[in-house]
């Protein structure tokens, strides 16, 4: 027997672990498709943050919907590009994810707010609707409540680059 022959698996191993390590270099982390892109946004009553009064509507113009919570700490750190975006005339709606109301206020008075209206989701269920891993997320809702586009972690200069495109495309 040929003693080449002994090392065709180890040479079958190496070139699967080539393999294997190039396909991990080519993945992207920073997008995870969702199913509901060009799909409705769900359906929901809930109250508002701000007021308490029950809302069950997106604005009929494109707006960025922000899934927020204050026991976030990048929340925190994606606020004030939020409040940036706002003043620059996006309209922006937030979900306060799996938070309590009282504290959710408090912190819209110390950091700024940004939002149009705050949809307060304490047991999380539209989160759940919207596929939400956890805060903050941001969608992409054009004027007839389409999901066009989904981002998880924080909305910076950087990820803001690559979705405004599309977001003026929905204008």
């Amino acid at each position: 027997m040929n003693r080449a022959f002994l090392f065709i698996p180890l040479v079958g191993f190496i070139a699967m672990g080539i393999l294997f390590w190039i396909g991990l270099g080519q993945e992207d982390k920073t997008s995870l498709p969702s199913p509901l892109i060009g799909k409705p946004f769900p359906t929901f009553i809930l109250n508002t943050v701000e007021s308490g009064e029950s809302t069950n509507h997106l604005p009929q113009e494109p707006v960025l919907v922000n899934v927020w919570a204050t026991w976030c700490p990048t929340c925190k750190a994606e606020h004030a590009f939020l409040n940036e975006l706002a003043k620059e005339g996006v309209k922006i709606v937030g979900i306060n994810y799996k938070d309590d109301d009282f504290k959710a206020r408090q912190w819209l008075s110390a950091y700024g707010n940004p939002y149009l209206f705050n949809i307060a989701d304490p047991d999380g269920k539209l989160g759940l609707e919207l596929g939400v891993y956890g805060a903050p997320e941001t969608f992409l809702v054009d004027s007839k409540g389409i999901i066009r586009a989904k981002h998880i972690g924080d909305l910076n200069t950087a990820v803001w680059a690559k979705l405004q495109p599309q977001f003026e495309a929905m204008q």
